[in-house]
């Protein structure tokens, strides 16, 4: 155990129990994402004062209904619980449960009072108790189970005071257990703890039970977990539907004699009546397309003027720059590199914040769970199932976080196809390209006097990778036969109005994400690409110079201008632009220069390296000290040498945009796929699939609109 003056609690509970909330109500801005050792899983921890000056550890562990593992993230828990010799055991287990669904959460409680650790138990929500008209006696409830209960509504802060003061007492092992072993097992269990020092029957039962989930046991020790289980015949899964019978049966028996008043279930009406509109077979799917639009909209229209300001500080940060300090490479690096990435990835906060803001929302909201359950119809349709939708919606954020999510899909078919297709839906790495091609290519209008049709093309791109995604799915089905198949169970929490501050702190935690992760990125390809651009074989400055002064000796060129070509010139000449230069002939039937190729190379380490990219680009290949033009207008001035025009013209600009909407593009995510599927066979499968589909569209979407 942890010293009195820091411990590690851990907060335990099923899904959509509050325990975010309550995590938030603990920590405040003091907690931290990470992964768990070894494994990708996400780990949320933060800090808290206790009334007697303890500091504790505050662990969110992933949601789970029991301590039988069926997923990654559900595992991860059951071997922090089971492995009770390892420092990541917590001192204190907080197990937050639904008071409003008391029998559902009491099956978890029970597994872990059984396995003789300290825990609490803390009843949540405790207003839609008051509404539901439910009431319980928390003095009976505590002495039948031998743990102390503490109830609170963690939405709204109340009885946070309470729970921190029992937090600060010490926490007893219960000694009234729930469950009886099995005549049966209890030789194995007896020679089980003898021979490797487990502290009760019921650990030493779960042992047996489950060997998947002991992966921190030594080889010599599983080896013996092995024999004894032959031994004795004892085979996995053999008790445990007899188990969860006799809980039930032990957890039906103490809420009859602790339940003072039950629901009748009329507090739920409301919500019942807004579901017969929001999963109607026709206005749900309406209303849901609607909300996309909205969220589509409010991403241009409310991130404008922001974005406009940072686009402007940077640019006159980078004109100061260059101009006040000393001429130089380093100079140069500060105000051609460094400041220009920067402003690449600072500039597109406004959107993402207010795309995570609407994706909290719902969340918060309960509308989430009606969106995977109005799209479980369609889904399936295409060989994918109900909880594919989930990993779907999340890749909107990111195709990493949801790729791992597709662990709780048990039908491997099914969680293929989801994992090969999950990268089409448009990410918010994809955002910062769509948002700056758009602007410069589709007019700051409206249409129908309400309809921003920057906005309108924004959401085309993200149904359009979702249509892609599904139609891909029915061909996959169609190719890959199993006849395996799986159903979607699922809760629908009650409507609730969102609480503001988890709003609040999921808009800081990914805009940090963004900004720390992918912006080392960002940050890292602008200073490697700021030396491709400015350096080359021999002296480019030399050569550039001479050959702009020879092609411009009879032209009458200002100073600046004569700068403007050299500057241009030396790009042309440098490392970077002889491999933009070598992959020229393959991208030009997309409308693409060596630029541009630049940018698509860079971009493989992170899609929204592009805008940092072209950033860099163009902040090199225009000298003049007095140009205080932005990134968007130096893109929109940039001229095709051979036709005169803009290089960015609508037919190049649909093409870059569909091309990102449809290409991989992004390292990290085949990584996590290589990782998910254990091989690389599929990953590269994924790829060669999504380039293909990328560069065979743009070429056709260039070619129509020249």
């Amino acid at each position: 155990m942890a010293s009195a003056s820091k411990t590690k609690i851990a907060l335990v509970g099923n899904p959509n129990s509050g325990k975010s909330s309550l995590f938030n109500q603990l920590t405040g801005l003091n907690q931290k994402v990470g992964n768990f050792p070894g494994v990708t899983v996400d780990k949320k921890s933060g800090f808290t004062t206790l009334p007697d000056g303890t500091v504790a550890e505050i662990v969110d562990l992933p949601g789970i209904y029991s301590i039988y593992p069926r997923s990654l993230d559900e595992r991860i828990v059951s071997e922090i619980l089971l492995d009770h010799r390892s420092a990541a055991l917590p001192d204190k287990i907080v197990v937050v449960a639904d008071a409003t669904n008391l029998k559902r959460s009491l099956l978890l409680l029970t597994q872990i009072v059984d396995m003789g650790l300290p825990v609490m138990l803390v009843l949540n929500m405790m207003d839609l108790v008051a509404r539901a008209g439910i009431s319980y006696d928390f003095t009976a409830l505590s002495r039948r189970l031998g743990v102390p209960v503490v109830a609170v509504n963690a939405r709204k802060g109340e009885g946070i005071k309470e729970l921190k003061e029992q937090l600060s007492k010490p926490l007893a092992v219960s000694q009234r257990p729930c469950f009886t072993i099995w005549e049966e097992a209890k030789a194995p269990v007896k020679e089980l703890r003898d021979t490797l020092g487990v502290d009760n029957d019921y650990e030493a039962y779960l042992f047996l039970e489950q060997p998947d989930s002991l992966k921190f046991l030594p080889a010599d020790r599983k080896n013996n977990v092995d024999r004894i289980r032959t031994a004795h015949k004892f085979h996995p899964g053999k008790f445990q539907g007899a188990e969860t019978i006799q809980r039930y049966s032990f957890i039906q028996d103490l809420l009859n004699d602790i339940t003072l008043r039950a629901t009748d279930h009329s507090w739920k009406k409301h919500s019942n009546q807004l579901d017969r509109i929001l999963t109607h077979k026709v206005w749900g799917y309406l209303i849901f397309l609607g909300l996309l639009l909205l969220i589509f909209q409010a991403i241009f229209a409310w991130a404008t003027v922001p974005m406009d300001f940072i686009d402007a500080v940077f640019a006159d940060l980078s004109q100061w720059v260059g101009s006040a300090l000393p001429a130089g490479p380093a100079t140069s690096l500060l105000a051609e590199g460094i400041i220009p990435g920067l402003g690449g990835i600072v500039i597109f906060v406004p959107q993402i914040a207010i795309l995570f803001a609407f994706i909290s929302i719902l969340e918060e909201s309960g509308y989430m769970a009606r969106v995977v359950f109005l799209m479980d119809k369609i889904m399936r349709r295409f060989g994918l199932n109900g909880k594919s939708v989930v990993p779907l919606i999340s890749g909107v954020a990111c195709a990493i976080p949801a790729i791992m999510a597709t662990r709780t899909i048990d039908n491997w078919k099914e969680r293929t196809i989801t994992i090969m297709i999950t990268p089409l839906i448009s990410c918010s790495a994809r955002l910062p390209i769509f948002t700056i091609i758009i602007a410069l290519i589709v007019p700051d209008e409206t249409a129908l006097g309400f309809f921003n049709l920057q906005g309108l093309a924004l959401m085309a791109l993200y149904l359009l990778g979702f249509v892609m995604a599904i139609t891909s799915a029915w061909i996959m089905n169609l190719i890959i036969r199993v006849r395996e198949r799986s159903y979607l169970v699922m809760e629908m929490p009650t409507y609730r109005i969102p609480k503001w501050s988890n709003v609040g702190y999921t808009i800081l935690e990914k805009t940090k994400a963004f900004v720390f992760e992918a912006g080392k990125v960002i940050m890292a390809i602008s200073i490697v690409l700021w030396v491709l651009a400015s350096y080359g074989p021999g002296d480019i400055t030399t050569r550039a110079t001479a050959s702009v002064q020879q092609e411009s000796a009879n032209l009458r060129l200002t100073e600046e201008g004569l700068q403007d070509r050299i500057a241009a010139r030396k790009l042309e000449y440098s490392y970077a632009g002889i491999i933009g230069k070598a992959i020229e002939p393959v991208i030009r039937p997309l409308g693409y220069d060596w630029k541009i190729g630049i940018a698509l190379i860079t971009s493989f380490a992170a899609r929204e390296v592009f805008v940092g990219t072209m950033a860099t680009i163009y902040s090199i290949g225009s000298a003049g000290d007095e140009d205080e033009t932005t990134i968007k207008t130096r893109m929109r001035e940039e001229v095709n040498p051979e036709t005169g025009e803009a290089r960015f013209t609508p037919a190049v600009g649909f093409s870059l945009l569909i091309f990102y909407t449809f290409a991989m593009q992004c390292m990290s995510t085949i990584a996590v796929v290589y990782r998910e599927t254990k091989g690389w066979k599929w990953p590269l499968l994924q790829f060669a699939y999504m380039t293909a589909l990328a560069y065979v569209s743009a070429f056709i979407v260039y070619q129509v609109l020249r």
